[in-house]
């Protein structure tokens, strides 16, 4: 299984995730706490996942994070459980 690719990302992509955080008032408490999960390198699977926190979701598709939604919008995907 992959784990989520942190460099490299293609700058189309970078710029709407910076977007999506401004957009949706993500704030850096968040951030910090999709960081520390990153940090724990988590596998992901090749197919649409979603990982939950307090004030947002993390949708991606295998190694790549693909947008960030406040609780109020529904994820696609592969709900991903583990703690960090």
């Amino acid at each position: 299984m992959p784990k989520i690719q942190r460099e490299n990302i293609p700058e189309a992509l970078y710029r709407h995730l910076l977007l999506r955080v401004r957009e949706r008032n993500i704030g850096i408490d968040d951030l910090k706490m999709m960081l520390a999960w990153f940090n724990s390198n988590p596998e992901v699977p090749h197919q649409r996942w979603y990982k939950r926190f307090p004030a947002m979701t993390v949708c991606g598709e295998g190694a790549l994070v693909k947008t960030f939604l406040t609780p109020s919008q529904a994820p696609v995907g592969v709900e991903l459980r583990q703690t960090f």
